[in-house]
């Protein structure tokens, strides 16, 4: 595709080539990437039918979301993530799909954050400890995963670790922390995740992570065990082992 295209041409753009651009966001993001199934798949799904809709009736209806509870911080790296690939795919005509899909994605994200506002406000405000606790994590230069020890799922993680794995760090977010691990190792991860349950200080082992595109790395880390709302979380810092 290239040159300027009419806005009924690019919905059609966008049908035919949704399996492509599925492919290079999967391509792009690794184990982050939507699983057939979840939630964020069905809200992408339901973002592909706004932008044809919109695109092709010229106005932008409000967007159906009914019965979603997305984690919205992982919905809105994933939304960028789809984005940045139909532009890629797009080639020379790249900039035109963005100018077009820019409006579309932050009405889309509008009604995201309207659906998401009554059940934040049910749930424990964050206190202003906490916050200034999460902007120093995000400041440090080691990735730093917040893990559940019993699922396994990454409930948190810093832009250092998006960083590591070559993802943007919301992306990560209610991922399996084992689908970043080689296979040979989860049995060391989860030996040492099982300990530092029982443990009261913080463990310390060597390990290797494997980035989106299958690249590995070796990193020393050290695991504290942090206990929230009945859920045990497993603190998880990485660094890069100095190479012998």
């Amino acid at each position: 595709m290239s040159g300027g295209i009419s806005k009924t041409r690019l919905a059609g753009w966008f049908v035919a080539n949704r399996a492509s651009i599925d492919q290079l966001v999967s391509a792009r993001l690794g184990p982050a990437a939507p699983q057939a199934g979840a939630e964020e798949t069905e809200v992408l799904r339901r973002f592909r039918s706004f932008v044809t809709s919109a695109l092709r009736r010229g106005e932008a209806a409000k967007p159906a979301l009914d019965g979603l509870r997305p984690n919205e911080r992982r919905v809105d790296a994933l939304l960028s993530a789809w984005s940045d690939a139909a532009t890629e795919l797009a080639g020379d005509a790249g900039e035109g799909v963005r100018e077009a899909l820019n409006p579309l994605l932050e009405r889309f994200r509008m009604s995201l954050r309207a659906t998401g506002h009554a059940r934040r406000k049910r749930g424990a405000p964050r206190s202003g400890r906490r916050r200034v606790v999460m902007a120093a994590i995000d400041r440090v230069a080691d990735a730093f995963f917040a893990i559940d020890s019993d699922t396994g799922t990454l409930v948190d993680a810093n832009p250092a670790a998006g960083a590591l794995l070559g993802v943007p760090r919301d992306a990560l977010l209610e991922v399996d922390a084992m689908s970043f691990v080689p296979e040979e190792d989860k049995a060391t991860w989860w030996t040492e995740l099982d300990a530092m349950t029982e443990a009261s200080e913080p463990r310390r082992f060597r390990g290797r992570l494997r980035d989106a595109r299958g690249g590995q790395v070796t990193v020393d880390c050290t695991v504290t065990r942090f206990s929230s709302r009945g859920r045990v979380l497993a603190l998880v810092l990485a660094r890069p082992a100095p190479i012998a």
